[in-house]
C-alpha cells in the first residue's frame, strides 16, 4: 500500500512558532487588543481594578464567579479583563500561578496579546524569577494545539505576552522569563514529536528529525541501523522489532558543556521509542487503546526534547541518551510467546507477553549506557511502561523507582519544581523471583500484582550497580481534554523534569541498594 504524505508535513511546528515576552514595571497600560489577568480571592477586597469599575462580590456571584481556583470570567471591555479566582489564599508558589495563568491563557483564547500583573504573588513570596518563569509555561503549555495536520487551524496564536513587576524585579523577571521560554518549547517539542501519526513518524524519520534539529542546540548525534544494531547484539530491540515492516533506530545523543573534564558529572537518559505499539502478538484489546498507542514513544520524545535545552540553561553536567526505537507489530515473523531473546551483554529472557516490550528494548539501552569508557555518575530511564503505575497513581501523577536515594532525592526535586507529579514506589526485592524463567535467565514478566515494581527490578538487572532512576509515565502520557497548562494530546510529561534533573544534577554519594 502507497501513503502519499505531504512533503512540507513539519513534525516539529512549535519550533517555528515564537512568543514576544515583556517585563515591565507595574501600572502600564494594556494596549485595547489585549486581554488581561486579575486575580481574584473568595474572600477580602475585591482588586481596585474591579471596583474602580462598580464591580462587586455580589454582581460576580450572580454571574457565578465565586472565586474558586483557576475559576474565570470574561468582563467585556478594552481591554478584555479575566478574573481569575485564586480560592481562599493567595497565589503562594509557583505551581498555582502556572495553573492560575494557564486558566486564564484558555479563558482568553480568542486573543493573542495577554498581560499578567504578577506583583502579588511575588508579595506573597513566589521569587520573582520563578513567577516569570511560572507564568511563561501556564500560558505557551496552555495554548499549544496540535494542528499540523489540520486544513484550516482555529487555534489563536499566543504572539505576545507581557508580565508586570515591581521596578527592583525587572531583572529577576527577565531571567525567568528566559528560562521558562526554555522549558517551554522543551515540553511543546515533545508533545508535537508525540501527537505526530505513527505513518508520519517511524523510527527511521525519527532519527532523521533528530539528526537534523541536533546542531541547533549543540547535541552530537550518531544512529545507528538494523545491521549496526546486530553487530552490537540488540537483542531486546531486534525482537521487538521482528515483526514489522519498518526498520529499528537506535540513536545516541551526546551533550557535553564547554568545561567538560574528565571530573564532569556524567549522566545517561534511557527513552523508550516504541513508536507504535500495537502489543505484538500480545495484541492490545480495543480500539480506543490503540488510537493512543502513538504516545508510546514519549520516553525517547522527552529524553530528546529535555537535551535539546542543557546549553541554553548552562548545564554543566555531560548527559548522554540513548533513545531505543521501533514499533511492535504482529505478523509471521514477529516474535513469538515463549521466544527467547538475548539482550546485549548475554542475558537471555523469555518472552511471555510480546505487550511487555517496552522493558526489553529499554534493557539493550541500560547496558550499552553502563559499557561506555566514561562509565555514567548516574542512569535514569523513562518510559510508558506499565498499566500497573497508572491503575496504582492514576493520570496526574508518574512511578518512579530507584536503586539510589541521591537520584530518587533529585528526580523528585525536579519533578516538584516543574509540577511534574512524581511518586516513588518501592523496588522490592522480594518480587524477584517472579521474574524467573524455567528455559531463560529471565522472564519479561512475572505476576498478577505489583506490575510497576517488577518492571523496575526487570530493569535494576541490567544497571551493573550504578546509581538509577525509573520513570513509568504510562499513566501521565497523555490528557484527554485541556486541563490548565496540560492539553489534549501528549502532555510532554517528562521533558521539563529531566532538563531541570539534569541541569541541577550532582553526582550520587549514597550507596545502590
Amino acid at each position: 500500500m502507497t501513503v502519499v504524505i505531504d512533503a512540507s508535513f513539519d513534525p516539529v511546528p512549535s519550533l517555528s512558532r515564537s512568543i514576544d515576552v515583556t517585563v515591565a514595571a507595574a501600572g502600564g497600560r494594556s494596549s485595547a487588543d489585549s486581554a488581561a489577568a486579575v486575580f481574584v480571592g473568595s474572600e477580602g477586597d475585591l482588586p481596585a481594578a474591579l471596583t474602580d469599575g462598580g464591580l462587586t462580590r455580589e454582581a460576580l456571584a450572580a454571574a457565578g464567579f465565586t472565586a474558586s481556583a483557576n475559576q474565570t470570567l470574561k468582563v467585556p471591555g478594552a481591554p478584555l479583563r479575566v478574573l481569575v479566582g485564586t480560592g481562599d489564599q493567595p497565589i503562594s508558589t509557583a505551581a498555582k500561578l502556572r495553573d492560575a495563568v494557564a486558566a486564564f491563557t484558555r479563558a482568553a483564547a480568542e486573543v493573542g496579546a495577554l498581560t499578567v500583573d504578577l506583583t502579588e504573588a511575588v508579595a506573597t513570596g513566589i521569587d520573582a524569577g520563578a513567577a516569570a518563569q511560572a507564568a511563561v509555561e501556564g500560558a505557551v503549555l496552555a495554548r499549544y494545539r496540535y494542528d499540523a495536520l489540520k486544513s484550516d487551524p482555529k487555534t489563536v496564536v499566543l504572539d505576545s505576552l507581557a508580565l508586570e513587576v515591581s521596578e527592583n524585579a525587572t531583572e529577576a523577571a527577565r531571567a525567568g522569563v528566559e528560562r521558562g521560554l526554555v522549558l517551554a518549547r522543551t515540553a511543546s517539542l515533545s508533545r508535537d514529536l508525540a501527537n505526530t501519526p505513527p505513518r508520519h513518524l517511524s523510527a527511521v524519520k525519527f532519527a532523521e528529525v533528530i539528526s537534523a534539529l541536533a546542531p541547533r542546540f549543540g547535541l552530537e548525534v550518531e544512529v545507528f541501523d538494523r545491521q549496526q544494531l546486530m553487530d552490537l547484539g540488540t537483542g531486546g530491540l531486534l525482537g521487538v522489532n521482528a515483526g514489522s515492516t519498518e526498520e529499528p533506530r537506535m540513536i545516541k545523543i551526546s551533550y557535553r558543556p564547554e568545561s567538560a573534564s574528565d571530573d564532569t558529572a556524567h549522566l545517561a537518559l534511557i527513552g523508550k521509542g516504541i513508536m507504535y505499539d500495537s502489543g505484538g502478538i500480545s495484541l492490545k484489546p480495543s480500539n480506543a487503546m490503540h488510537a493512543a498507542m502513538k504516545f508510546d514513544m514519549m520516553g525517547a520524545a522527552g529524553v530528546f526534547s529535555s537535551m535539546t535545552a542543557l546549553r541554553d540553561l548552562g548545564a554543566q553536567t555531560a548527559v548522554t541518551g540513548w533513545l531505543m526505537c521501533t514499533d511492535n507489530m504482529p505478523s509471521g515473523s514477529a516474535t513469538k510467546l515463549g521466544d527467547v531473546l538475548t539482550i546485549r551483554g548475554g542475558t537471555t529472557v523469555e518472552v511471555k507477553n510480546t505487550d511487555a516490550e517496552g522493558r526489553l528494548v529499554m534493557a539493550d539501552g541500560l547496558v550499552l549506557a553502563t559499557e561506555e569508557a566514561h562509565r555514567p555518575d548516574a542512569i535514569v530511564d523513562i518510559a510508558t511502561l506499565t498499566g500497573a503505575a497508572q491503575a496504582a497513581l492514576g493520570t496526574r501523577t508518574a512511578a518512579m523507582l530507584a536503586n539510589n536515594d541521591d537520584v530518587s532525592d533529585q528526580l523528585l526535586a525536579a519533578a516538584d519544581a516543574t509540577d511534574e507529579s512524581t511518586w516513588r514506589l518501592p523496588l522490592d526485592h522480594r518480587y524477584r523471583d517472579q521474574l524467573k524463567s524455567n528455559v531463560a535467565d529471565l522472564s519479561n514478566i512475572g505476576g498478577q500484582y505489583a506490575g510497576a515494581i517488577l518492571a523496575g527490578l526487570f530493569l535494576n538487572e541490567f544497571v551493573d550497580g550504578i546509581p538509577w532512576g525509573h520513570l513509568d509515565i504510562a499513566g501521565t502520557m497523555q490528557s484527554e481534554s485541556d486541563d490548565l497548562w496540560r492539553s489534549t494530546g501528549s502532555t510532554g510529561f517528562g521533558a521539563r523534569l529531566l532538563a531541570e534533573f539534569a541541569t541541577a544534577f550532582e553526582k550520587p554519594s549514597t550507596e545502590v541498594e
